[in-house]
């Protein structure tokens, strides 16, 4: 079981989704995130979740170096940019209309000697699949991207081509309705729960 301290800013409710910049320091660096509410909406803005699989990935629960990942639903890309600050080759992927905004943030955020290990690429869950290998990563990253219930189907889809038999999901999500649960539950159907607490680690079933 993992637990994550994390303490929520006083800024409330929409407030802090609104500011153009949002600043973090993670795996000895400082990252500045830019946002755009107002164009791209909950794509452009760091979501809680996000922070706190940051945080789990600097703690040093799974080891990143020379490991292959990628992050689904990146919007910000900030899970992905601290993965390839501590080690990982990682490819940060989203939907088409937010990669110009997501690699803008990639690009800022890290350093030249760092950045051939990042690799922003377009993927609609269930739709994109042929230009990924089966099996292709190690670990499997998604921050807050359980939330709309009609992608549930092309999510697991997508899971399932991008694991092999040793891949590793790590999940941090905000459970706010039963479809969300139930979603949790559709995952036990293909892979196998390691550990749950504030996480959600799971690996292919053979």
């Amino acid at each position: 079981m993992a637990l994550v301290p994390y303490e929520e800013s006083a800024e409330m409710g929409l407030q802090k989704f609104h500011k153009p910049l949002a600043t973090f320091s993670f795996a000895n660096h400082t990252v500045q995130i830019r946002q755009d509410w107002r164009q791209l909406g909950v794509a452009a803005v760091v979501w809680d979740a996000a922070v706190v699989l940051a945080t789990y990935l600097e703690m040093g629960a799974v080891e990143l170096r020379g490991r292959s990942a990628v992050e689904l639903g990146a919007g910000t890309g900030l899970v992905g940019i601290v993965a390839a600050l501590l080690g990982a080759q990682v490819t940060i992927t989203d939907r088409k209309v937010a990669l110009e905004f997501l690699k803008s943030n990639v690009e800022a955020n890290l350093p030249l000697h760092v950045q051939p290990r990042a690799v922003v690429k377009e993927l609609t869950w269930g739709q994109d699949l042929g230009s990924f290998s089966p099996g292709e990563f190690d670990l499997i990253l998604g921050a807050d991207i359980i939330y709309l219930e009609e992608t549930f189907a092309d999510l697991l889809q997508t899971l399932v081509h991008l694991c092999g038999s040793q891949s590793v999901i790590l999940l941090a999500c905000r459970i706010r309705y039963e479809r969300d649960s139930n979603f949790l539950a559709m995952l036990e159907t293909q892979f196998t729960l390691l550990q749950q607490a504030v996480w959600g680690a799971r690996e292919r079933k053979p």
